[in-house]
């Protein structure tokens, strides 16, 4: 059985205590660093850019739309400025003259019904854009939020940094102040189990919270003062004391 004197045991306590402040800082670090609002924002971000994409698309297809119709308007006036201008010459026969007559009037028909379109594409246009808009301004007022939440938990990682960095340096000097061989098997038990050491306090373990058997107990204290006692429910070593027989 390892063995080391009772006042060393006793450290192991404040050791422990401080590996215990590690260990709720590194829970605090990973509960930071999976606040839900980020998953949430994240799923919302994702499903508010697929939308303005989708938007996004939807104007540039009804800008292309509106381009072609502008294309065919243009087609059509060119068509009519020049025969207006064969008409207005007076040259040709009257029956070719009558014939450019209708040509034209039917080209102005077929202008007006372009122009038609080309209202009903701009004014369709419009909506589009300002839905683009407003749905750009979702992901505007999504991206802030998640950039807030996400500077308030960089904050708060940054402060259990600096904290564990104080308390791991505490840790490692206090660690080189202990009984070599006694440290080993507190080092090796911490890694194992969870928990290197613990109180044994009027006959229960506070690494497990158990109250010990009095079979347990009765070879607890049949063991010398420095022998290194383990608790039988969580496996850690238990620092015995008079005063909390």
């Amino acid at each position: 059985m390892a063995k080391a004197a009772p006042a060393e045991q006793l450290k192991l306590l404040e050791l422990q205590g401080l590996d215990a402040r590690l260990k709720s800082l590194a829970t605090r670090r990973r509960a930071l660093e999976n606040d839900p609002r980020i998953k949430d924002l994240e799923a919302a971000l994702s499903v508010a850019n697929g939308e303005l994409g989708a938007a996004k698309v939807a104007v540039h297809d009804a800008e292309s739309e509106l381009k072609r119709a502008e294309a065919d308007v243009e087609q059509v006036a060119t068509r009519i400025e020049r025969d207006e201008a064969r008409l207005n010459s007076g040259t040709g026969l009257s029956k070719d003259l009558v014939a450019l007559q209708k040509d034209i009037a039917s080209l102005n028909k077929r202008r007006s019904d372009l122009e038609d379109v080309e209202l009903e594409i701009l004014e369709r246009l419009d909506t589009l854009r300002a839905r683009q808009a407003a749905q750009q301004v979702i992901v505007d007022d999504i991206q802030g939020s998640f950039g807030g939440i996400r500077a308030e938990l960089d904050e708060a990682i940054a402060g259990v940094d600096a904290e564990a960095a104080g308390v791991r340096a505490r840790r490692d000097e206090f660690a080189q102040g202990l009984d070599a061989p006694l440290l080993a098997v507190y080092e090796k038990t911490l890694a194992k189990r969870g928990v290197g050491a613990a109180r044994l306090f009027h006959g229960t373990s506070e690494a497990s919270g158990m109250k010990l058997s009095p079979g347990d107990l009765a070879e607890i204290k049949a063991a010398s003062a420095d022998d290194i006692v383990f608790c039988p429910d969580s496996g850690a070593i238990l620092v015995r004391s008079e005063e909390w027989a």
